[in-house]
């Protein structure tokens, strides 16, 4: 073979980097538990897998003069593990709410210089979570007794947020024991997950109940007994089961909840069970309950009480929602068409609307077949959305509450319109992560937000083109991805440790699904794995690993660095175009050798001292006297003759014609060096814009970084001349400075400022704008 030579057309010097040890691409090994037969290396649940059951028949009374539940339930507990089971533990969140639990104990924080009354009281009491809650008024569940089915009392210690319940004698494997509960607590204004909004107009009271009862913890595997005290953050783990519900309210209110309503026959009136009907053959919403029968409903107060009652099976917990204030609208499709039809709900007061009557039921629809796309259809006979609060969202099985709300002139602007579908995909698609796939909240929050964030990206891009999502796109990660990393800790964190809860639990898990779609592993092994894992851990307690390994079993894509960089370290991406050089093949072609080098001769003489010369030196002594003029006086250096064509012939003769035909092509090849100065190894993305105006982009995988994570180069050949190297052309993999994405450098782009002057006009939105231009103009016609 012959030695080909390669000529540098322009290059620059970096110093080659040391190897450097890269732990990036080892095997995750110990950071997972070691698969066993409840759990496999698969990721899939083995064939000891087991999980525990338990059923829940409730009375509640929710008490509208004093705000107080009052309820008793008789739990049937059934022990699918291996494990004797001498005490059982039960979970009483409302209890975060006294004054001496975890909650209100390690509150932090200091004095600003001003201070509301109830942020003073939140440095003392548990009372404050997400907002100012009333603490006049003692919190916290207040059981008034546990008894076995016969009406003797069960030994149980309180632990704060924590019950146990001490067995007569063991539950052994496959026995089911049952015991009765009667509690009370005082409920609280709506603090982002269950309580009341109160409207002083009309003196009514809006109800949204959640984790309102005595509910079993977690039995597993894993953990054994999952009783880590409720602190805040930190949501649930819960046992699924069958309930059975008798909600008793005022008779002017109505009862939304988890499962099927098993008395409207009784519970509603006779036109309002007419709409039903309509809203069971419909494909938009039919009001049920209409604003002017709300607001009419909601001018008085009924002192007699109805039952609503609810059962849903297979289900994880049960919330409701009641009020006399509620417009309700619904309607059944088929969701899937297959046949099987699904109620999508909405109340809300007039305060929601005009948006709400719009968009919410409509949008509970959207979010079931979208998320039925990329993960399984949904299973239960109803989705509901209650407008819950001006922001935020909270979900609970079939039901969730979310906010997004008009001004009082029923104006809006964008963002509150693009934020209120938001929350609703948001917490509507909770049904699915973590309701059916029902991993540890108490341990993983960024197994259901995170996941869940992911799908309602997918969503939001599904209702309107260009939706603005807050989180999926990487470019929207960038700002926390460049923050201080002593503020940042790795996604798998404990849901208590997290800082930035935010960007934490739900951005950065989210952009990193994003990515492994979109950019590592493509939509089609995405796709596949992801919907694998949602049909392996339906219904079931999934872990971590279970997802990690099931993405690669299920796809044939090692992805161990990105789990390892992305959910266990806080390390950015920063890929750094440091260097390009340029290289062409010496062609040893005369013709073409010699005619660039006249150009090059050309353009190095060009320099100011000859160019003046020309005016300021008429003739030198050689153009003047020829006694001083030789052979090299008219020499051409650049003239081919022909002993270059000989020597060239000769050259060409000791080629294979693989080899002419390469020399011949006119190939160039660039040496990009990167640098890795985030930390995080990724894919390589480069486009090139050619001096012809086209471009091209060539991708190459993470694991160009196996052998060296800090430093690479990478030779790219193309016919085309490059003009322009950029890396990440279309910000798909969050890296935190593209300043030094491209190569030649890219000027930086000003800072603009803004000349201000001050103004003291309110701010308005763009329908109440409009409103006011459509008023001026009708005042000039006149």
């Amino acid at each position: 073979m012959a030695l080909l030579s390669l000529l540098p057309v322009f290059t620059s010097f970096i110093a080659t980097a040391q190897l450097q040890s890269n732990r990036v691409f080892e095997q995750l090994g110990t950071e997972l538990p070691t698969p066993n037969t409840y759990r496999t290396g698969s990721g899939a649940p083995g064939r000891d897998y087991f999980q525990q059951k338990a059923d829940y028949s409730i009375k509640v009374e929710l008490d509208d003069v004093n705000q107080r539940i009052i309820g008793e339930e008789v739990v049937t507990y059934y022990n699918y593990s291996p494990d004797p089971l001498s005490y059982i533990w039960v979970q009483l969140d409302m209890n975060m709410f006294k004054d001496n639990s975890i909650n209100a104990l390690s509150k932090t924080g200091g004095i600003d210089e001003k201070m509301t009354s109830g942020q003073l009281s939140g440095l003392q009491s548990a009372n404050s979570v997400y907002g100012d809650v009333d603490n006049s008024r003692e919190r916290g569940y207040d059981i008034k007794y546990v008894k076995n089915m016969a009406g003797r009392d069960l030994k149980h210690t309180i632990n704060s947020t924590m019950m146990r319940i001490d067995l007569p004698e063991p539950l052994t494997t496959n026995q089911s024991v049952q015991f009765q509960i009667a509690w009370s607590y005082n409920m609280a204004d709506y603090y982002g997950r269950s309580g009341y909004e109160y409207f002083e107009e009309d003196g009514n009271y809006n109800y949204f109940v959640a984790h309102w009862f005595p509910r079993m913890c977690v039995y597993d595997d894993v953990n054994g007994w999952q009783n880590k005290q409720f602190v805040g953050n930190g949501e649930f783990a819960l046992v699924f089961g069958d309930y059975e519900v008798e909600i008793t309210v005022p008779d002017d209110h109505v009862v939304v909840a988890t499962g099927e309503c098993q008395n409207w026959d009784k519970v509603l009136t006779r036109t309002q069970k007419k709409r039903l009907d309509e809203a069971s053959k419909a494909t938009d919403p039919v009001l049920i309950v209409t604003q002017e029968e709300a607001i009419e409903n909601s001018k008085t107060k009924s002192d007699k009480k109805q039952t609503w009652k609810y059962k849903a099976s297979n289900v994880r917990d049960f919330a409701f929602a009641s009020s006399r204030r509620f417009i309700w609208d619904a309607m059944q499709t088929d969701v899937y068409g297959n046949g099987r039809k699904i109620w999508s709900m909405s109340v809300y007061p007039k305060e929601g609307n005009p948006l709400w009557g719009q968009y919410s039921t409509k949008v509970v629809e959207h979010t079931l077949k979208t998320y039925g796309k990329s993960t399984i259809e949904y299973p239960y006979p109803v989705a509901i959305s209650c407008h819950a609060t001006p922001r935020g969202g909270m979900e609970y099985p079939m039901i969730s509450f979310n906010g997004g709300r008009p001004e009082a002139d029923g104006t809006y602007s964008e963002n509150v319109k693009r934020g209120m579908i938001g929350v609703i995909i948001h917490e509507v698609g909770h049904n699915f992560f973590p309701m059916i796939i029902n991993s540890d909240e108490r341990q993983w929050t960024w197994m259901d937000e995170g996941l869940n964030s992911f799908c309602q990206y997918l969503s939001e891009q599904e209702w309107s083109r260009d939706f603005p999502s807050r989180r999926g796109e990487p470019k929207n990660i960038v700002s926390y991805m460049r923050s201080d990393p002593s503020q940042m800790q790795p996604i798998m964190t404990n849901s208590e440790q997290v800082i930035q809860f935010g960007n934490n639990a739900y951005g950065k898990p989210a952009t990193a699904l994003n990515i492994l779609r979109e950019t590592v592993m493509g939509r089609e092994l995405f796709d596949y794995a992801f919907k694998e894992y949602a049909k392996r851990w339906a219904f079931k307690h999934p872990k971590p690993a279970d997802f990690f390994r099931t993405m690669e079993d299920a796809s044939g894509v090692d992805l161990d660095w990105f789990w390892r960089g992305w959910f266990y370290t806080t390390e950015a991406v920063d890929q750094d175009l440091a260097e390009v050089e340029w290289f062409s093949l010496d062609t040893q072609n005369p013709e073409i050798v010699k005619a660039e080098g006249r150009a090059e001769h050309e353009k190095d003489t060009e320099t100011i001292a000859n160019i003046r010369n020309r005016t300021d030196i008429p003739q030198t002594v050689e153009e003047a006297d020829e006694k001083y003029r030789d052979f090299y006086s008219s020499y051409d250096p650049y003239e081919v003759t022909p002993q270059d064509k000989q020597r060239y012939e000769a050259y060409l003769k000791t080629l294979s014609e693989d080899e002419r035909k390469l020399v011949e092509s006119g190939m160039n090849y660039y040496a990009l060096k990167v640098k890795n100065k985030g930390g995080l190894v990724m894919p390589l993305i480069v486009k090139m814009e050619f001096e012809d105006g086209t471009e091209e982009v060539v991708r190459f995988p993470a694991e160009i970084w196996r052998k060296n994570n800090i430093e690479i180069t990478k030779t790219i050949p193309t016919k085309k001349r490059v003009k322009k190297f950029v890396l990440d052309p279309y910000q798909e993999i969050a890296d935190i400075d593209d300043s030094n994405n491209a190569f030649p450098r890219e000027p930086e782009k000003p800072t603009r400022f803004q000349l201000y002057k001050s103004s003291s006009r309110a701010s308005t939105n763009p329908m109440q704008e409009a409103r006011q231009n459509g008023a001026a103009a009708t005042q000039g016609a006149d």
